[in-house]
């Protein structure tokens, strides 16, 4: 009783289709290649397998019995599962499949935005079936998840100190010192440095931005890990601060925001993709690296 479906089954099976095919195991040589009497020793060998008779022959010619009809067809559908099984293999040989989130700093550039999407384009280009998440959030929240495994990849400005996850240069951003139409040194013609000693600084808890803005401060009563919040604390009138200069763009334009030596005290954070570097990565995740770097080279 065939039990168990192993190689030697498979090509007795199809050896037993080209005999069915053919009309009987004369006519079946040429297509097999093998003698009458070969083909004789295999269908016995496959009987036995199956516990029963699959064909009749002798004078009255070549002609299956019942059983054998329906193994007949039950072959069929075997083997076109098999063809099956192989074409979607060979199609997941070259397909990228799975889950990605990745984590993007939040208020990124809209030239950044179209870069990310560029590469996300790109990707969906190739031969994918992969579920992408993006999550924004500030870079300590970043670096936390991708720690964590909550992240394969994240986009931000870090300080570069994590031993445990990899950094790659991906771009930079300008960032100035601004204040509001309503803070003392809006409306000064002239501004020093000295003028800004006694202005309340808003503080970034940021290690990257804070260990290299030019003007630093000790004291601070205005503490925020958003960009929209520092935004917030500058309009008041009350602090100035550092703002990246695409955010700072259209309060500026509109007159409410005044940059502060600007040639002085401005400065470039540096970007990056991160990645954990003690996971390995799969091929889902080499692939959309290779079209964000692609996407930012390009820039």
């Amino acid at each position: 009783m065939l039990s168990q479906l192993r190689d030697l089954d498979l090509q007795l099976l199809r050896l037993f289709v080209r005999v069915a095919e053919c009309g009987g195991f004369s006519a079946a040589q040429g297509e097999l290649g093998i003698g009458q009497s070969t083909i004789s020793t295999q269908m016995a060998k496959l009987e036995t397998r199956l516990g029963f008779r699959l064909c009749e022959r002798g004078k009255a010619g070549f002609s299956l019995t019942p059983k054998g009809a329906q193994v007949l067809q039950a072959t069929y559908r075997l083997l076109q599962a098999i063809d099956l099984f192989k074409d979607e293999a060979r199609d997941m040989a070259d397909k990228l499949l799975g889950e990605l989130r990745i984590g993007l700093s939040e208020a990124l550039d809209s030239q950044v935005l179209q870069r990310v999407a560029a590469a996300i384009g790109r990707f969906r280009r190739r031969n994918q079936a992969v579920r992408i998440e993006l999550i924004s959030a500030v870079p300590a929240e970043l670096e936390r998840r991708l720690l964590q495994d909550q992240l394969q990849l994240a986009i931000g400005y870090f300080a570069g100190n994590q031993s445990a996850l990899d950094y790659q240069p991906l771009f930079s951003e300008q960032q100035a010192l601004y204040c509001a139409s309503g803070h003392p040194l809006f409306q000064r013609e002239q501004i020093s440095r000295e003028d800004l000693a006694g202005c309340d600084l808003v503080y970034h808890p940021y290690r990257s931005i804070t260990a290299t803005q030019p003007l630093q401060t000790r004291q601070s009563s205005a503490h925020c890990e958003q960009v929209e919040g520092s935004l917030a604390f500058i309009l008041s009138g009350a602090h100035i601060g550092y703002l990246p200069e695409h955010i700072a763009a259209p309060w500026l334009a509109s007159g409410q925001l005044r940059a502060l030596l600007p040639a002085q005290l401005g400065f470039r954070v540096q970007f990056h993709l991160a990645n954990h570097r003690g996971r390995h990565p799969g091929d889902a995740q080499r692939a959309l690296v290779e079209d964000l770097l692609a996407a930012f080279a390009s820039a």
